[in-house]
């Protein structure tokens, strides 16, 4: 018997998606950290301020001009 050639094709057959599925690991591991020590996409949310916001609805047309200016007063009184 020549149990070194892996015959039955259990060998080396499946070591390769193995070796494939080991390095998948790693490196969602790996992205996982990276996401988690920077923060993420929340962190880049969570920067915009009051006044940035009150912006982008003032340039969409959702409040008018003195809307714009009395609730940027009041959160510059804060």
């Amino acid at each position: 018997m020549h149990w070194g050639d892996y015959g039955w094709g259990w060998g080396m057959g499946f070591g390769w998606a193995f070796m494939v599925l080991f390095w998948i690991i790693v490196i969602a591991v790996i992205v996982f950290i990276v996401k988690a020590v920077t923060g993420g996409e929340k962190s880049r949310r969570e920067e915009e301020s009051a006044v940035d916001i009150l912006k982008k609805r003032y340039a969409r047309g959702e409040i008018s001009k003195e809307d714009f200016d009395r609730m940027r007063d009041d959160l510059s009184k804060k």
